[in-house]
C-alpha cells in the first residue's frame, strides 16, 4: 500500500507541475503577444511621424527654393537695370568728353594757324 500511495502521490505531483507549467507558458505567450503588439504600434507611430516630418521638410524646402529663386530673379533684374543705367551714363559722359575734346582741338587749330605763305622777311 505504501508503494501505491507513493506512486499516486508522485503522479499527482507530476500532474500538478505539468498544469502549473502550462499556465506559466500561457502567461509568457500572452505577455509576449502584448509586447509584440506594443512594439508594432510604436513602430507604426514612428513611421507616421517620420512621414509627416519628411512631408514638412519637403514643403519647407520647396518654399525656400521658391523664395531664393524669386530673390535671385529680383537681384538679377536690379543689377541689369543698374548696369544699363551705368552704361548709358558712361556713354553720355563719353560723348560729352569727346565733343569737348573736339571743340578744344578745333579752337587750338584756329588760334595756332600759321600762314602757308612765307613771310617777306624769310627770303
Amino acid at each position: 500500500m505504501k508503494i501505491t500511495s507513493l506512486i499516486i502521490t508522485l503522479t499527482a505531483a507530476t500532474a500538478l507541475v505539468a498544469l502549473a507549467q502550462e499556465g506559466t507558458i500561457e502567461d509568457v505567450k500572452h505577455g509576449a503577444k502584448k509586447a509584440g503588439e506594443t512594439v508594432k504600434n510604436g513602430l507604426e507611430t514612428a513611421g507616421e511621424k517620420t512621414k509627416e516630418a519628411a512631408e514638412t521638410v519637403g514643403e519647407k524646402t520647396k518654399e525656400t527654393a521658391k523664395t531664393v529663386g524669386k530673390n535671385t530673379k529680383e537681384t538679377a533684374e536690379t543689377v541689369g537695370k543698374k548696369t544699363k543705367e551705368t552704361a548709358r551714363t558712361v556713354h553720355q559722359k563719353s560723348k560729352k568728353a569727346l565733343k569737348k575734346a573736339k571743340s578744344e582741338t578745333s579752337d587750338q587749330k584756329s588760334t595756332n594757324q600759321a600762314p602757308n605763305t612765307p613771310a617777306p622777311t624769310d627770303r
